[in-house]
């Protein structure tokens, strides 16, 4: 069980579906298992989507003569629930009593096991194994006379992590959860209105960014301009850190502030917590590369790159299956040998989840000459598993959870192990420590966790 997704979403603009296929490109990093894109022209909606990369989704330029209109939705998926089938490929669309509504999904809601339950014992029927699904019966079945009301009454039923994009045949809207778990942004290109998971998809496309949409807002976007809702009751700030670590783009500003700077700021944090005697630093590319030029910068090492990542293999995070995962490893890395032969070397990496990639990475660093490896990973151990929208659900899959930090470290076979600490990663992140979610690191939920949902979460 796995979903981390990239939405995009534009309004206004002739070309509307092409700008949405540039800005998937920009967010594939969030999803590498199926693409789509919904388009609208006033009067209905036209739909393609598919299994792979947006590369291969969308490879026929012709494709996009079939997605006509000013607006479109997009969506890149990685599941987190629900199996890799072109079935769970979003957007979902569906037609209600006066609109066909569309909806793409990025987070993990975590009641909907309750909600699912009760809408089949009433009948309700099901195509897909996603509890993105859920959205669309829920808005259909609102008795509401507006779509935007139909939309709050519909996530004012459901908790958890959510940033969508939704469109009718003339509208379009974002919507954050009252915590603000996922980043989602809103951009200008001319007259035309953009909402994006990052600020990168903006940039493809030459938009200017304008602000975050804010935890519990709804922003509605029609021939009348941008209006927005703040429905609900603002909940506890949960913004998921993980998102500097990890999951964005170092060219993205999310939630406020540039993921380059706070990535830079951990990397100089870690080495002033855990220096080492070394001859270089060299990340693990390239989620790594910013936290390891500040811990080069604070520690006067050398920064080197001395792994070699291959871009036409996908993340090893995330990746459906542990064996495939592995795979990937080999697939994707290769030493400089001339840079770590015969060196001390610092690897800076951005986390550690399961130690199987860093493994194999310590052995084929040693196994290219170097002296000494000493790992030093840019955030704490992950310790807790997240229900909202990350790829590490269970306890048992952590190895952090089940290791201490001197096993983990005899786990990777390095000469020494540095991680960098809660408190210490809290205190240079942008906004104060009470912004963010850390549950991973610490196993304090922001909001409760249903027990049969910790347990076994529907598929996403």
């Amino acid at each position: 069980m796995k979903h981390y997704c990239g939405i995009f979403g534009i309004y206004g603009h002739p070309e509307a579906s092409r700008l949405t296929s540039l800005g998937l490109h920009a967010l594939q990093h969030r999803g590498e298992e199926s693409s789509g894109i919904v388009s609208a022209d006033g009067n209905r909606i036209y739909v393609h989507k598919g299994q792979g990369h947006v590369a291969e989704v969308f490879s026929d330029p012709q494709v996009f003569e079939r997605l006509p209109g000013h607006l479109a939705v997009g969506h890149n998926r990685y599941s987190t629930t629900g199996s890799d089938t072109v079935l769970n490929a979003q957007p979902f669309h569906a037609e209600c009593r006066d609109a066909t509504v569309a909806v793409g999904h990025n987070g993990n809601l975590i009641n909907t096991g309750v909600v699912r339950r009760q809408m089949q014992e009433a009948g309700h029927i099901f195509q897909t194994t996603t509890d993105s699904e859920i959205i669309l019966h829920l808005i259909a079945r609102s008795s509401e006379a507006q779509i935007e009301n139909r939309v709050v009454d519909a996530m004012g039923q459901l908790t958890g992590a959510y940033s969508l994009v939704l469109c009718t045949e003339d509208m379009l809207m974002g919507v954050r959860d009252p915590h603000g778990f996922r980043p989602l942004c809103i951009g200008q290109l001319g007259d035309s209105w953009v909402i994006a998971s990052e600020s990168c998809a903006l940039d493809i496309i030459s938009a200017r960014y304008i602000r975050d949409i804010e935890p519990g807002e709804v922003v509605i976007i029609d021939k009348d301009g941008l209006r927005t809702l703040s429905p609900w009751a603002k909940g506890r700030d949960a913004q998921c850190v993980f998102e500097y670590i990890y999951f964005s783009r170092p060219d993205s500003i999310i939630f406020g502030d540039t993921v380059d700077k706070t990535r830079r700021q951990f990397g100089k944090r870690l080495a002033i917590e855990h220096p080492a005697d070394a001859d270089i630093v060299i990340p693990v590319p390239d989620s790594s590369n910013t936290a390891a030029m500040g811990y080069a910068a604070e520690s006067g090492i050398k920064l080197e790159i001395g792994l070699i990542r291959n871009h036409y293999v996908g993340r090893t995070f995330i990746s459906p299956s542990q064996g495939g995962r592995t795979q990937k490893v080999r697939l994707k890395y290769n030493p400089v040998r001339g840079v770590l032969k015969g060196k001390r070397v610092v690897m800076i990496e951005d986390s550690i989840v399961r130690g199987t990639t860093l493994r194999h990475l310590v052995r084929m660093v040693r196994e290219s000459g170097a002296k000494e490896v000493h790992v030093r990973v840019s955030c704490p151990p992950i310790v807790a598993p997240c229900y909202f929208g990350i790829d590490f659900q269970t306890s048992r899959e952590l190895i952090a959870n089940e290791k201490t930090v001197e096993q983990i470290r005899d786990h990777l076979a390095a000469d020494s192990l540095g991680y960098l600490s809660l408190d210490g990663m809290l205190k240079v992140a942008p906004k104060t420590p009470a912004h963010y979610c850390t549950a991973c690191f610490s196993g304090d939920y922001p909001i409760q966790v249903e027990s049969d949902h910790s347990k076994l979460m529907l598929e996403k």
